[in-house]
């Protein structure tokens, strides 16, 4: 087994600026040690005996980190400021005799990477992850049995991007003496080599493997921006994951928010005590509105407002702070459309109910000549993307466009389909934008949330507030000048609500979407075969939630039904619609196809109970 490492730690790291003027940047500081010591601490728990390191830029301050643990040797390249990182390697050469794993030094990882790359039974392995978009990321070329091709940071060079680049890698002792012949070649010309072109250098006569890993925590910090996403995303999700904690009981929510969630979420709630009026808390809350914003906009344009509560608190808090005078038409084909009417109804709002089918799609002319008719001025359209009663996907982008036409600002109650089913506000036409923690964010319920444009939502200041707590404007403007909520926050719901947007973030919309469907097409061919049908038309479906019809038996009984899925773990939803006897799946949150196969199979069971089916 691989008992030695390689640390190379020789860089300037000047585009940190003042952050390292008086360190390396091996030395930066999260969460009270040094990323280089945390390296250290990997290495020695993972087995690694040896550590030998590349100095160079303030070399006296790794010696002195040697002096702690005894496992370090410093080797100094005299020559650190006019070459590059192969040639620090290369200046080891006299000190290593055995395989190794060769790490950067301004790296933070999951410590899982070690373990796989100690384990691996190739002996050239470089460790690679999905893309990060981080900027300055180096790119790799593989073959069809993933062995390296090319690497560059130049997209253009390479005929496939197969993976990026982590900066672990297990180099095998005859493999890193290849590397040094094929450097001395090159050094008699131009020492400037770094240790990733002399790995492709020799690619042709070795097989390097390129081990692309799923879900993989890591970040190189190179520059502030680096920086700041390791400090705020990056290493808590590290820390969540190497924190070994007990599992806890899951549950399959198949309810329509709040959703099941990871682990991780649940366990990012668990933080020391803390007023909401520090300053560190104002960071974690600067980060949730950045974030967020940034799932379906450009936070240069848009802002997002955060509040204590449901989503329907958001609903409210938009309808009752924006509209002035004019009207509003708001769209009812379903439950949630109805609400906006109620909640227009209670504030005495100038509104125009437009009902359209439960389970059809918007007839866009019929709607315009209601926009037309000169009798009323409306100002603003309020409409809900993925009606929960029934799992109706509206076209907010065609309705946006309508809105466009007719100078109309566009409120999209998008709390079931937020952080799922891709949105982009500006290209939508959205003005005002409505959400919650608890649906497909995957966080835990207590905390909504409105995106706003912020030209509209400056120009709505002068309209007169109705109400206090849920003022759109006076929130904006207080987060902007303090980056606090004007009152109490949920604070433990607000961390795991940043944990769910690092998990978001890290999945990516598209795929969580993608996995949602996957589920929903099993539900679909799991209910056709037991003689089950459901309302929408998979057309005009969201594939989020979906209201099944009930069976026509005398036996059913959806209290019954409940309560038989609920004692295994499953949780069912009772329909909405007065009209229609349906009950709701929603396949959202952190679950996968297996888990609605599981659902399939225990309808299956119970159907057969009740005789709907033999």
């Amino acid at each position: 087994m691989v008992k030695t490492a390689v640390i190379l730690a020789a860089g300037l790291g000047s585009r940190l600026g003042q952050k390292i003027k008086d360190k390396p940047k091996g030395f930066l500081v999260i969460d009270e040690m040094p990323i280089i010591e945390m390296s250290i601490c990997k290495l020695i728990e993972a087995g690694i005996d040896k550590i030998i390191m590349g100095t160079g830029h303030l070399k006296e301050v790794y010696e002195r980190l040697a002096v702690k643990y005894p496992q370090i040797k410093c080797v100094y390249n005299k020559q650190y400021q006019t070459t590059e990182s192969m040639y620090t390697l290369y200046n080891l050469r006299d000190y290593i005799s055995d395989d190794f794993i060769l790490l950067e030094s301004d790296l933070i990882y999951d410590k899982v990477a070690l373990k796989i790359l100690l384990h691996h039974s190739m002996p050239d392995v470089i460790l690679a992850g999905e893309l990060t978009h981080s900027s300055d990321e180096i790119f790799l070329e593989t073959n069809k049995n993933h062995f390296l091709v090319n690497m560059s940071k130049k997209e253009e060079q390479l005929k496939n991007i197969d993976a990026e680049l982590v900066g672990i890698t297990k180099i095998s002792y005859p493999t890193f003496k290849k590397m040094c012949t094929y450097a001395e070649t090159v050094f008699d010309s131009n020492a400037k080599l770094d240790y990733e072109r002399t790995l492709v250098g020799i690619s042709k006569n070795v097989d390097i493997y390129v081990n692309k890993l799923k879900d993989f925590v890591w970040c190189e910090i190179d520059d502030e921006n680096h920086l700041r996403r390791a400090i705020q995303e990056i290493y808590p999700m590290i820390k969540v994951r190497e924190t070994v904690k007990p599992p806890i009981k899951r549950n399959i929510l198949l309810n329509p928010g709040p959703a099941t969630t990871t682990d991780r979420v649940k366990y990012a709630q668990v933080v020391p005590d803390i007023c909401p009026r520090e300053k560190e808390f104002g960071h974690v809350m600067q980060f949730v509105s950045t974030e967020l914003t940034r799932l379906v906009a450009d936070p240069k344009e848009y802002t997002t407002i955060l509040l204590g509560g449901s989503g329907t608190a958001a609903i409210e808090a938009i309808l009752s702070s924006v509209i002035d005078q004019a009207f509003i038409l708001i769209i009812n084909n379903g439950a949630y459309g109805r609400r906006m009417c109620q909640i227009a109804a209670v504030y005495g709002l100038n509104y125009i109910e437009y009902k359209s089918p439960i389970d059809n799609i918007i007839d866009l002319k019929a709607l315009e000549a209601v926009i037309q008719d000169g009798y009323r001025i409306i100002s603003h359209l309020a409409i809900v993307h993925n009606e929960t009663t029934t799992g109706l996907l509206n076209d907010i982008e065609s309705v946006g466009n309508l809105c466009r036409k007719h100078h109309i600002q566009l409120i999209v109650d998008a709390v079931s389909s937020f952080a799922a089913i891709p949105i982009d506000m500006r290209r939508m036409n959205i003005s005002y934008l409505a959400a919650s923690s608890n649906k497909n964010i995957q966080g835990m319920a207590g905390v909504s949330f409105v995106i706003a444009h912020k030209g509209k939502l400056e120009s709505a200041k002068n309209v007169k507030p109705r109400n206090f707590y849920l003022h759109l404007y006076s929130q904006y403007k207080y987060f902007l000048e303090t980056h606090q909520m004007r009152f109490t926050p949920p604070v433990q719901t607000l961390y795991a609500l940043k944990q769910a947007i690092i998990e978001t973030k890290q999945e990516g919309i598209k795929e969580r979407y993608e996995r949602y469907s996957r589920a929903w097409e099993v539900l679909m061919k799991g209910i056709a075969r037991l003689g089950l049908t459901h309302l929408v038309n998979k057309y005009h479906h969201s594939k989020i939630i979906t209201a099944i019809i009930e069976p026509h038996s005398m036996n059913y009984d959806f209290n019954e039904m409940h309560d038989y899925f609920y004692s295994k773990g499953v949780t069912i939803y009772p329909g909405k619609l007065e009209e229609m006897n349906t009950f709701r799946v929603a396949n959202i949150g952190d679950i996968t196809y297996k888990d609605i196969e599981y659902f399939v199979e225990l309808l299956e069971q119970y159907l057969k109970g009740i005789g709907y089916i033999k």
